[in-house]
Parts: C-alpha cells; structure tokens; sequence
C-alpha cells in the first residue's frame, strides 16, 4: 500500500526527458513467450538494443506470470529503460503455452511398469484424482514411472510419474490408482429388431469390466453371428445367449412345403406352419388340402418333412 502514494506522485511530474543512454519504450500488456526464459523484450516494446537479455525465468507451460506496476518501474530503472507507467495498475501478463501429458500415455508408462509386478494384462487402470502436468506444446515427451507398488489382491497401486520435456525442470507427480478385472463381451453396432439374424458388421468384440457383465453375456462374436434374435436390442449393449437363438427356416403362418419321405415314396403338398422353427426343430403344420394338423421336421427354408404314419395332431 506504501507503493501507491508514490506511483500517484509520479504520475503527477510532468513527463521527463529520457536521459541520454535510455530507451524511450512501451509494455507489452499482453506478452507470450516460448522459451524457458523471459527476455527484456517480452516485457518492454521498443527496447530493441537489448531485447534479448534474460531478466528471469519464463513462467511453467500452460501457466502465467504478472508483472505489476513497482515491478515493470524496478525492470526499467535497472536497465536504463524510460518508461512511466500511465496509471497505477499497468501489468504485463506473461503466458507461456502448454499442453496436458496425454492421460493414454500416463496409463500406457504405469501399465508397463505395473505389468512387471504382476498386473493382469487384461486389468483397466482407474486413476484417483490427477492433474497432468504440462508440457511445451512441440517438446518431445519423456514419461518414467519410479517407486512403483502394486496389491494384486486388491488392485490397489501407487508410483511416482516422472515427466520429462525440453525447455523445462523435471516433475514428478504421485499417482495412486485401481486394477480393475475385466471380461470379454460382444456389443450390438446398431439397433436390432426382433427376429433379426445378426451380421458380422452387427457386433463389436470388446472388454468391458467384469462387474458390469452379467452371467450368460456373449463372449465371442462366433456366439452372435448368424444367430437370430428373440428380442430387440439397443445399440451398444451386449447381446445375451438367451435371447439368442438358430434362425428360423420356417416362420410362423408361412405357407410350406410338406414333404412325405419314405421307401419308395416321395410325396409333396402345401400346409400352413403354426409356429416358427429352425432347421432340425418339429412344427405343427395344417395340411390345406385335408385341414388336418401334423407334425413334421423342419429340413430346409419353407420345407417340413413328415415321416410316413405320422399321427395328426388333430
């Protein structure tokens, strides 16, 4: 506070000639730097002679530095700048841009490292609370992983993450976390009615955690394709073996062909199916020539096969 009576007297003097050696400059209100190092430049526009001169670190990556009115005055008498702010509150704002350690990288250093203690390769990282840290946007990244431990009986890790970059110190940040067990499933790729018969491009093969799986899910998309549905299925949810079944080869109150196979013997007329049915099941098919119900086994797409001296079902 003793600060501001004194800027106010300043401001109140008549503006001085700049002594000879001095540089008439300006600030830069907003400056933006690259490198580790903060310059008289970055701060002072117009002092060209000596622009490069280092006058301190430049702030982290990703963070920023303000410069207030009594420092930018203390910067200018140092280095023979003339320069008087024009009020009180001048500031340079120093931002030095960054970008966030990728989280897939951190995972991708702790997984190799955990790996060697004994984590289940198949196990999903959760990591507690963490901030990455930043980095210069074009310097190439260095990741380690020290002082890692790991209880495979409850999952439980922690380690310190070493994060590395040119242009700035190295940081080290602790890391605690859980391995998560996880189970394979198939997941529909889009909405499926029922009566569907799935495709290839119908399911995904994923690992999702095991808790989140429930008994009798499909594990392998050789269990899905080919198979028809016995209810609707939302996108993106995992398809059950229950409610999958063959596809039907005869669907219910289509016309067939009944087919009456015996030594010697071929005879074909047309029924009604009662029901659906895959290939090798047994339908209750109506004759429509004589109105009688049989039962015949399904032998291919819209045939029914009856075996001489089949009893009608009424």
């Amino acid at each position: 506070m003793r600060l501001l009576p004194l800027l106010l007297l300043l401001l109140a003097l008549p503006a001085a000639p700049a002594a000879r050696g001095q540089e008439i400059v300006s600030i830069r209100p907003l400056s933006v730097v690259e490198e580790p190092v903060l310059r008289l430049g970055d701060v002072f526009e117009g002092a060209s002679g000596r622009g490069g001169l280092a006058i301190g670190a430049a702030p982290a990556p990703g963070r920023r530095l303000v410069l207030e009115t009594p420092h930018l005055l203390a910067l200018a008498r140092a280095h023979g700048l003339a320069w008087r702010p024009l009020s009180p509150h001048e500031r340079v704002v120093v931002e030095r841009p960054g970008r966030p350690v990728p989280r897939e990288e951190i995972e991708a250093a702790l997984r190799a490292e955990l790996l060697r203690l004994g984590l289940d390769p198949e196990a999903e990282l959760e990591l507690g609370a963490l901030l990455p840290a930043m980095v210069p946007p074009a310097a190439p990244l260095d990741l380690s992983v020290e002082g890692a431990t790991l209880d495979t009986a409850t999952g439980r890790f922690a380690a310190v993450l070493v994060v590395m970059a040119e242009g700035m110190p190295a940081l080290r940040q602790r890391v605690v976390g859980r391995a998560v067990p996880t189970a394979p499933a198939v997941l529909a790729t889009r909405r499926l009615a029922i009566g569907e018969v799935v495709r290839e491009e119908d399911v995904r093969a994923v690992r999702l955690r095991a808790e989140r799986v429930r008994p009798g899910t499909a594990q392998d998309p050789a269990e899905v394709v080919g198979q028809q549905l016995r209810r609707p299925l939302g996108s993106g949810l995992p398809f059950l073996l229950s409610d999958l079944g063959p596809p039907a080869l005869v669907e219910r109150n289509a016309v067939v062909t009944l087919v009456l196979d015996g030594p010697g013997m071929l005879l074909t007329t047309q029924g009604r199916a009662l029901e659906a049915a895959p290939r090798g099941a047994l339908v209750p098919v109506m004759n429509l020539t004589s109105r009688r119900v049989v039962e015949g086994e399904v032998v291919g797409p819209g045939r029914v096969r009856v075996l001489p001296g089949a009893v009608p079902l009424r």
